[in-house]
């Protein structure tokens, strides 16, 4: 009998982990759970949302960052959601939109990567990637048009490429690919705005770090579902970069010290907007 259930497992093996669970347990899957019948409709869902991401290019990788706040309308849900989220050792992935459907989903790709690596024996490529990444969010179609939309962001280092890419979707699972730098989130038009003055092209990583806390700083001045930095609670963006060696999270201290030059650049200009 055993033996007949691993002949079974082996002769529907597939590298994708999300085909497996479409296969064999569909209902595990975060975009199989339907909404009762006309909920959407008669009685909208408040549930946490996440926004904002930006993301840039530097000289030899990218770097992604995201606010820290979660909101269910006009209520603030959370403020130490996390938005951005090592994908594997050379990707990265920002959430915005539905953020329990969205946290699943990030778990879900994690998984799938992992599990591709395993069967395959190498990584998948960082166009495979964002590939894979896409028909998952059309997975989710059903529920985006109910109002449970997720639209993440997704970086990462091309190894063939030997190059940092950048990648943005909408909810049908149309996949873009971004240059520079992109944002997504309720507070995405403001820090798109200072993106555009701030970052050059061969940034240090440095250099990108104070560029992404500034877009974010501003992005919260004008954006009340976007959390600025924290100096009370000590919180900071999350924010991780990926190059040659793999994704790092920047530590707080960094995080801390770019967030507390930006504030005293703004105090000391004694601008109001």
């Amino acid at each position: 009998m055993q033996e007949s259930t691993a002949n079974k497992v082996a002769a529907y093996a597939t590298s994708s982990f999300t085909e497996h669970l479409q296969r064999e347990r569909p209902e595990l899957l975060p975009f199989m759970r339907a909404l009762p019948t006309g909920a959407a409709v008669t009685a909208p869902l408040q549930v946490p949302h996440a926004t904002t991401i930006v993301a840039m290019g530097y000289a030899g990788g990218v770097l992604m960052a995201g606010d820290r706040r979660a909101t269910m309308g006009n209520v603030i849900a959370s403020r130490h959601i996390e938005k951005v989220f090592p994908a594997d050792r050379f990707s990265v992935l920002g959430i915005a939109g539905t953020a329990g459907i969205a946290i699943d989903l990030t778990r879900l790709f994690q998984v799938e990567l992992e599990h591709y690596e395993k069967i395959e024996g190498t990584l998948l490529s960082l166009e495979g990637k964002a590939n894979r990444l896409g028909a998952m969010i059309r997975g989710n179609l059903p529920l985006a048009m109910q109002g449970l939309a997720v639209v993440p962001l997704f970086a990462g280092f091309d190894t063939g490429a030997n190059a940092g890419r950048l990648f943005s979707y909408d909810v049908t699972g149309g996949r873009y690919e971004e240059h520079e730098h992109h944002t997504v989130g309720s507070g995405s038009v403001f820090a798109r705005g200072a993106l555009k003055k701030l970052w050059r092209p061969n940034l240090t990583a440095a250099e990108a770090l104070a560029v992404a806390v500034e877009a974010l700083y501003d992005a919260a001045d004008d954006d009340s579902a976007t959390g600025g930095p924290d100096t009370v609670r000590q919180l900071w963006p999350v924010v991780y970069t990926v190059d040659s060696t793999g994704t790092r999270r920047v530590p707080d201290e960094e995080l801390g010290a770019a967030a507390r030059a930006v504030i005293e650049a703004r105090t000391i200009a004694g601008r109001e907007a």
